[in-house]
């Protein structure tokens, strides 16, 4: 019964050995033994380019796979972080407006306290000169203050 051929991407070790051997016995001379084992190295050549050429097109793919699952976490990630600075900029805002309204409030209260400063004092000053006048004048008895 034949062995059915091997491609050479399925061929292990001593399938390879295999083939040398078989060549080399079928070789009818130097120079065709040479024919037969260059022709031969070539086929293992192509057999572990293709191989090297899977192994490494298998490992770009992981590599690629992990690559895309690490930047959807970082597109996920600066999301939140893009968010968080929205929220942090709004605070700030609402702060600064605060702020500024603390100061204005403040700069009331002054004006209210000056005011209300200047108030006692022309209320004493008017306190005084209507005590004064009451004082010095001709008219004996008491006045309603609400006539003047």
């Amino acid at each position: 019964m034949a062995k059915e051929p091997v491609t050479p991407e399925a061929m292990d070790d001593s399938d390879w050995v295999e083939l040398f051997v078989r060549e080399m016995l079928n070789a009818s001379n130097i120079d065709d033994a040479r024919a037969r084992a260059s022709r031969a190295l070539e086929v293992l050549e192509k057999s572990i380019c293709a191989r090297a050429g899977a192994n490494m097109a298998q490992n770009f793919h992981q590599e690629n796979k992990m690559l895309k699952e690490q930047l959807e976490t970082l597109i996920q990630k600066n999301t939140i972080l893009k968010q968080a600075v929205a929220v942090q900029h709004e605070c700030q805002k609402e702060y600064e407006n605060q702020s500024q309204e603390l100061q204005h409030l403040k700069q009331l209260v002054s004006q209210y306290q000056e005011q209300l400063r200047i108030l006692e004092v022309n209320n004493y000053a008017l306190t005084m000169h209507l005590k004064q006048a009451q004082q010095s004048s001709s008219i004996p008895g008491h006045f309603n203050p609400d006539v003047f």
